[in-house]
């Protein structure tokens, strides 16, 4: 295949361009953001060279002279819409509040695209815009008494909580969108289903606990407190 490496490269380490010829038609930032559109148009799956071409408006083949790899898109995209951070050029001094913030920037980066959890993984790590977070997100945590090592191990689990989150009210909006009645008709027979189970006495724990609080769940609490509890306990362990 043409351009394709013949051993593992970072596409960032690579030339926009391989091989001889003219200047450059196409930047990555132009590929990348034909792929986004893609993506956000259609989801993850419907990204292909092919597809990216067309967009682009030249031949398959000679996309690859840009972008070797499929992986190389995908990592070229989740940079692409890594740059919409906003990261002040100084952390505030409360690492707490920072990292919340940072959290709630990745929340909604996601549901703007959300095609982006799918693809968070360590491979996208190195990209400018991955670095540039990271080395913000650890500026954060200057005033946090640990190791690089564990601050590290810190931001992960952000990361990891926030996509996990995120994931998950992607696939319940998704498959409420594909049902043929409405999301409230689905929740009250589901909810009726539940009290019916929860009055045969069956379950007394349940049942406390719905008596307690009978909902609606409020996602953002829930967010915010699940992402509270991953910094008490750096806090802590800090401490």
């Amino acid at each position: 295949m043409v351009g394709r490496p013949a051993v593992p490269e970072v596409i960032w380490a690579r030339p926009e361009r391989a091989g001889r010829g003219p200047k450059p038609v196409f930047s990555r930032a132009d590929i990348a953001d034909a792929a986004v559109r893609i993506a956000d148009a259609e989801g993850i799956d419907a990204v292909s060279m092919r597809k990216v071409a067309a967009e682009l408006g030249c031949g398959t083949m000679s996309l690859y002279n840009y972008v070797p790899r499929k992986e190389d898109l995908y990592e070229l995209m989740v940079d692409r819409v890594s740059a919409a951070y906003e990261l002040p050029e100084h952390p505030s001094g409360d690492w707490r509040a920072d990292l919340v913030a940072l959290a709630h920037q990745t929340r909604a980066l996601m549901h703007r695209h959300t095609w982006v959890p799918r693809l968070m993984s360590p491979v996208y790590g190195f990209s400018p815009n991955a670095l540039r977070f990271l080395e913000y997100a650890l500026s954060c945590l200057d005033g946090l008494d640990a190791r690089f090592g564990e601050k590290m191990e810190l931001v992960a689990m952000v990361n990891g909580m926030v996509t996990t989150y995120v994931s998950n009210e992607i696939a319940t909006a998704e498959r409420s969108r594909s049902l043929p009645w409405s999301e409230e008709q689905e929740q009250a027979v589901r909810t009726g289903y539940l009290i019916s189970q929860i009055m045969t006495g069956k379950y007394p724990r349940m049942a406390a606990a719905f008596a307690e609080d009978s909902g609606p769940i409020d996602l953002d609490e829930v967010f915010d407190r699940a992402l509270g509890r991953v910094l008490d306990s750096f806090e802590r362990s800090a401490s």
